[in-house]
């Protein structure tokens, strides 16, 4: 997806940090005119202390295909390896980790919380068949990719009749 420039680098901002993980009630702000009501009422359910702080944040992905391979690619900058689950059943991938802040102090009182923090997970059915045994993950300058070899689909052929 190629963005178009944006005239108000906030935004901008936003739009980049939500693609990284996506909450599964919220959506990056799609149009520019409501984006101030959008960040105000963001803001106000920010500061709310009885928000639910126990659902994980969802995990973007590109998923694409080459000719050998089935790739999938998530942005995980900020997270260690160790900290990060990739299983595979089926044809349906999970990938879960988690996003440590690294500062164990307790905060007071917070003026500005962007950041995710904490858990995150994503699960996905392939969309095409895959050696589920021939997979290689890589965690590269905070980019997880993984990458499976596709199987090949035989072309039907004609059975002769006698």
């Amino acid at each position: 997806m190629v963005r178009g420039h944006k005239q108000n680098d906030d935004l901008l901002m936003e739009d980049e940090l939500a693609a990284a993980f996506l909450s599964d009630d919220e959506a990056p702000v799609q149009n520019e005119a409501s984006a101030p009501m959008q960040q105000q009422a963001n803001a106000e359910e920010s500061w709310n202390e009885n928000d639910d702080q126990d659902l994980p944040g969802q995990l973007a992905v590109d998923v694409y295909e080459t000719d050998e391979k089935l790739v999938i690619k998530a942005r995980t900058a900020g997270v260690n390896k160790s900290d990060l689950d990739v299983s595979i059943s089926d044809g349906i991938l999970t990938i879960s980790g988690t996003l440590s802040s690294g500062d164990d102090s307790v905060a007071t009182h917070w003026h500005v919380q962007e950041c995710y923090w904490g858990e995150f997970s994503r699960t996905l059915a392939l969309p095409v068949q895959v050696k589920e045994d021939e997979v290689e993950a890589v965690l590269k300058d905070g980019v997880l990719t993984i990458s499976f070899t596709k199987i090949k689909q035989e072309q039907a052929r004609k059975i002769q009749i006698m």
